[in-house]
């Protein structure tokens, strides 16, 4: 048994009675959506048509909304339906980033994450989803598509159909008859803050309180007048009189609008904010700080008991910030033992939670060997603290590749980039606190040059995550937003300039003065460029 959508667009009139009678049978608070009818004007004007597309959680067969969740909330069923527990979700909102289609949010009600679940209440007991059957024009079929008797494996072999993004792999099972590129690409269209029958700018979800102001749009006649050169003084003004070639301008706009949305769900806004970004520092911190005294012991470097107390305990002490960050940035923190008590192996979030573990408790052992004096100890405790540092290091690059929605997460690169931003962090604190406690020269002047090979990898990654042919429009739309949009001045004025290029110069001048700067600089270059990497591709619509 496989369960499965068709959507017949030849039939959908785009009445939105699914998304009222999902939000009825659900109780889906105002805002939300777990099925939604996105709408799509197309030509030019006289001649235009409206595309409708229903859009909901696809029920994947390779599901990454499941693989990513830490806990389990999300699960495959035996009949294909991808439901949900939401007493098991911590509101880590992985699965939104994973889900390719948008399909999931967070209730602003019960804080956790929902979607379609195939009213799998309904088809437990042999009914059809509520949408399926409030349908008027019975747009919407359901069934099992492995019984070659059911309507909708008949209707699979007999009509062309179409899935929406099948290049991400993940083997949807809603299938589109008539499906229009369009309604079906998110990148074909703009989204917009003015839909018709929507005043939704700000976003839902986590952290917006639904709409906290109206959507400020220009009428038609505005437009027409402000390309004719002039603005009405008044509304009346606006309304009333001649306005002479008004069809002709009519017929400029929309040739401008080609296709283009004209109703779609509340953009959800960004979902991993300057709580992840500084978790990613501060944890490229706490790892870096250990691999980085690590390196100078197998470099032959002496340490004393001041320099291994002072290494543990900023590493300690970064770890604990890390973790408070991430349970900030949860939207049920009551929850967070869940990652460690019931997690879901599959996932880099459940793993990296066991390698910050670990990492804090082989530093801790180590600290209390050293202390005592127990070589065993403090050997054994060396290698494990640099092994699982490794992991904490990089295992964020591993979860960003679970996130199959962010195209641009998926870099190769990505696992370096982290690696190298871990040495530099952590150098940077070294060479700071030898600097303020008159350490042994040979231990700052080690830790400079991590720092400055390190800036210089880190040019060098950042060039080949920017440079590479990216296989994807929605990969290159956030290349483009970091080079020549949105991040631009950050990037080049921020990254680039003020902690990468500023801070090598002062580590090759040779003044000791001009280390501490360049340190700090270096720490602020690494928040920014995490910044940027991890907000940009969450500006990418996703439908």
């Amino acid at each position: 048994m496989k369960f499965g959508f068709v959507i017949d667009n030849r039939k959908c009139i785009g009445c939105h009675a699914c998304t009222v009678a999902c939000k009825s049978e659900h109780d889906v608070p105002v805002g939300v959506n777990r099925t939604w009818v996105k709408q799509t004007e197309k030509g030019t004007f006289p001649n235009t048509r409206r595309v409708f597309s229903v859009t909901r959680c696809n029920h994947c067969s390779d599901a990454p909304c499941v693989d990513i969740c830490p806990t389990e909330a999300l699960h495959s069923r035996e009949d294909g339906i991808v439901d949900f527990n939401n007493d098991r979700c911590i509101g880590c909102k992985s699965c939104m980033q994973a889900c390719p289609y948008d399909a999931l949010y967070i209730d602003p009600e019960t804080h956790t994450a929902a979607k379609c679940n195939y009213c799998a209440h309904r088809t437990e007991i042999g009914l059809e989803p509520a949408c399926v059957n409030v349908c008027p024009e019975q747009a919407i079929i359901s069934g099992d598509m492995d019984d070659p008797n059911s309507e909708i494996s008949g209707l699979l072999s007999r009509e062309q159909v179409k899935t929406r993004k099948p290049e991400k792999g993940t083997m949807p099972n809603v299938y589109y008859i008539d499906g229009d590129e369009a309604s079906l690409n998110p990148s074909a269209t703009e989204r917009s803050n003015a839909y018709i029958w929507s005043t939704q700018s700000t976003g839902v979800g986590h952290y917006a309180k639904f709409a906290e102001s109206l959507a400020k749009g220009k009428d038609l006649i505005e437009m027409i007048q402000e390309l004719n050169g002039h603005r009405p003084n008044s509304k009346a003004a606006t309304y009333g009189g001649n306005h002479e070639g008004s069809q002709k301008q009519i017929d400029v706009i929309m040739e401008a609008a080609n296709a283009r949305r004209v109703y779609d769900t509340p953009d959800k806004g960004v979902l991993w904010g300057w709580e992840v970004s500084s978790y990613v520092l501060t944890k490229a911190i706490s790892a870096g700080v250990f691999l980085s005294f690590v390196l100078g012991t197998l470099f032959g470097l002496g340490s004393s008991m001041e320099l291994k107390w002072t290494v543990g305990l900023i590493a300690l002490f970064f770890l604990a910030a890390t973790g408070v960050l991430l349970i900030k940035d949860l939207d049920r923190p009551d929850r967070f033992l869940y990652v460690l008590l019931r997690p879901q192996w599959n996932s880099w979030l459940a793993k990296g939670g066991y390698a910050i573990t670990l990492y804090g408790g082989f530093v801790t052992v180590w600290l209390i060997g050293s202390y005592f004096n127990f070589p065993v100890l403090q050997l054994i405790c060396f290698w494990g603290g640099a092994i699982s540092g490794l992991v904490v290091a990089v295992y964020t690059a591993f979860l960003f590749a679970q996130a199959k929605g962010r195209d641009f997460w998926q870099s190769p690169a990505m696992v370096i980039h982290m690696l190298t931003h871990s040495y530099m962090a952590g150098s940077a604190v070294v060479l700071l606190s030898g600097l303020l406690l008159q350490w042994n020269n040979s231990w700052i002047a080690l830790m400079g040059q991590i720092l400055g090979v390190g800036i210089i990898i880190n040019m060098l990654v950042v060039m080949v995550e920017l440079s590479i042919t990216h296989p994807t429009n929605d990969a290159r739309q956030v290349v483009k937003m970091i080079l020549s949009g949105r991040y631009s001045r950050l990037f080049w004025l921020g990254v680039v300039g003020l902690a990468n290029i500023v801070p090598l110069i002062f580590l090759f001048s040779g003044l000791q003065e001009l280390l501490i700067p360049a340190a700090v600089l270096s720490l602020i270059g690494i928040y920014l460029i995490e910044k940027i990497w991890i907000e940009a591709p969450q500006r990418i619509a996703l439908t």
